[in-house]
């Protein structure tokens, strides 16, 4: 059969090349749209799978941080004698968790129930719900049984508390100092707009979502959790828990959807479900062209393959060059979005890649900030016990000997220093309220120690409205007396010196103490360093908090030498409370 009837061999062979090459045309466009819409798919799912990954390890690093904030509860002394019934004071352990709570402005509440039937909780007891049983609640059943390992829940209205907050809760057992038995259960719901915030900016195409379950089926979090509720609609929950880690596809028609799992560890499953039909929404503009194409490829074919490789090299090119500028670090690119459909989809995958990583840096910074941040103002509100043992020890021995006068003295001046060390507000304080208190804790020591020490306070008062930070001094003056003056043969003394220079706040803590060797003052400020007897602990800590919060200019200096005395220079910059430095 004469496919081809054409008067010339010409004609013949044009037709026939025309023919061939709408048949390889056809095909190698069935192959490259085949090829193409897997390429995207699989890089779909890829990112996804980044994502997933990097909302794990956000949410994860979460529930670290809530985990380390039971610790601080499951180990306070306090806690546990007001549990076991060796301590009624319960206003201390309620005063204990709203400092927690300070601290952290995402926990909606914290409680802690004793099997004895003793409650306490950040807001003392008075928001307790009397028509709940606490013991029948499933997080105290399971924090019981797992006998101080944590657990944590899905979702739900706490009914505990009058406000009936919706939240999600960690519970764990106290347990007694050796751990032989439980004392009761520890209660940290929360915020649940916390995990709604961290889950809510994620967009995954125009309909795509993340969700979470926890390991027996219940949806911890859900964008559409009333529809769920309701039945009106449906997740694939059972092949996401028995997958573990991994993607899947449901089988849906037009409505398939991607299933990308990933375990986060702690019992929770993160789920992330991406549209397939999203991932190729072009898909009958695409076969209209292919079918087009092979009516017109043979006037336009060298033509098109000019436009088209040309079309294709230089956005590929572009990606190449913005991929290798990423490699070194740079993230502050944006490749340009090409008008070819399946680059175009690259290149906004890339594009959103990179803002994505750019701003999980910046919050990985920010975190690490604020957890540093934490955990000096934890340090600073830790009161020396063995300070208030010996002190309150020596207001007995007044007492015992008659001595009113000086137990109201130094009873008052005890009270002053603990109003100042466990105030609340502002980080920063006028220097005139850092000198009553290090003048007030002076006053406690030298009625202690009587003819070992004496102290000297010189402050220009034109310095003392500017700020500085709270409970400065004691760290530098605990050191002074500890390790410098104790160890004196005679009457030890404390010198505190303020002055202005240009504009820098410099004070100044000096002792005639037994000092110290240049290898052993070194060793003070260094970080990482291991201090022999304890010395420099307080001091390093002192040196970052400035540097923290004034920069890397400002801190402390030591001078220093045997038998000679040691002094502490501490610079700050000059700063008053409306935040302006260098003004008087």
């Amino acid at each position: 059969m004469n496919l081809f009837r054409f008067r010339t061999i010409q004609s013949n062979i044009a037709a026939a090349l025309a023919f061939l090459i709408v048949i390889m045309a056809v095909v190698m466009g069935f192959i490259a749209y085949r090829l193409s819409t897997s390429a995207v798919q699989r890089t779909a799912q890829e990112f996804t799978a980044e994502l997933i990954k990097q909302v794990n390890a956000n949410i994860q690093s979460y529930v670290n941080n809530m985990e380390n904030t039971s610790l601080l509860v499951l180990n306070n002394r306090g806690v546990r004698n007001y549990l076991s019934g060796e301590s009624d004071d319960d206003a201390s352990v309620t005063d204990f968790l709203k400092t927690i709570m300070l601290s952290r402005k995402d926990i909606a509440s914290i409680g802690v129930f004793g099997y004895n039937g003793r409650f306490v909780s950040d807001g003392g007891i008075g928001n307790m719900n009397p028509n709940v049983s606490v013991p029948d609640q499933s997080w105290y059943r399971q924090a019981r049984e797992g006998q101080g390992k944590v657990v944590i829940s899905p979702s739900h209205v706490q009914p505990v508390f009058d406000d009936y907050r919706w939240v999600v809760s960690l519970s764990r057992e106290v347990r007694n100092a050796d751990n032989s038995r439980g004392l009761g259960i520890l209660l940290v719901d929360l915020n649940f707009s916390v995990i709604n915030d961290i889950l809510s900016g994620i967009e995954l195409g125009k309909r795509g979502y993340v969700f979470i379950v926890d390991q027996g089926g219940r949806i911890v979090y859900h964008p559409q959790q009333q529809l769920l509720y309701s039945n009106l609609k449906q997740e694939k929950i059972d092949e996401a828990l028995a997958l573990g880690s991994g993607s899947f596809i449901s089988d849906e028609g037009g409505q398939s959807r991607i299933y990308t799992v990933q375990d986060s560890g702690f019992g929770w499953k993160i789920v992330g479900v991406s549209y397939v039909n999203e991932l190729v929404n072009n898909k009958g503009q695409m076969q209209t062209s292919f079918v087009t194409l092979g009516g017109i490829s043979l006037v336009v074919a060298l033509l098109l393959s000019f436009l088209l490789s040309r079309n294709l090299s230089r956005p590929i090119h572009q990606m190449q060059k913005h991929m290798s500028e990423v490699e070194k670090g740079n993230f502050d690119i944006q490749v340009p979005v090409d008008s070819t459909r399946e680059i175009g989809m690259l290149a906004r995958a890339f594009n959103l890649m990179v803002v994505r990583i750019r701003e999980l840096m910046a919050q990985v910074v920010k975190e690490q900030e604020f957890k540093r941040k934490s955990e000096l103002n934890a340090l600073q509100a830790q009161i020396n016990p063995h300070f208030l043992y010996n002190t309150l020890d020596s207001i007995v021995w007044m007492a015992e000997n008659n001595k009113s006068a000086e137990v109201v003295r130094m009873t008052s001046a005890l009270a002053r220093l603990f109003r100042a060390s466990i105030s609340k507000g502002s980080e920063l304080v006028p220097i005139r309220n850092e000198i009553e208190h290090i003048s007030n804790y002076l006053t406690i020591q030298k009625m202690r120690y009587r003819d070992k020490l004496d102290f000297h306070i010189d402050a220009d008062d034109g310095i003392k409205h500017f700020l500085t930070l709270k409970v400065l001094l004691q760290p530098l003056v605990e050191n002074a007396i500890y390790h410098g003056i104790k160890n004196k043969y005679g009457t030890g003394v404390i010198r505190i010196s303020g002055e202005r220079e240009g504009e820098t706040i410099v004070l100044r803590v000096c002792d005639n103490g037994v000092g110290m060797d240049e290898e052993k003052r070194k060793t003070l400020l260094t970080p990482g360093a291991s201090p022999a007897e304890g010395r420099g602990v307080g001091l390093i800590n002192v040196h970052e908090r400035i540097q923290l919060y004034f920069g890397a200019a400002y801190g402390l200096s030591i001078v220093s030498a045997p038998d000679e005395g040691t002094t502490v220079v501490v610079k700050l910059p000059a700063v008053d409370k409306s935040g302006k430095e260098g003004e008087s």
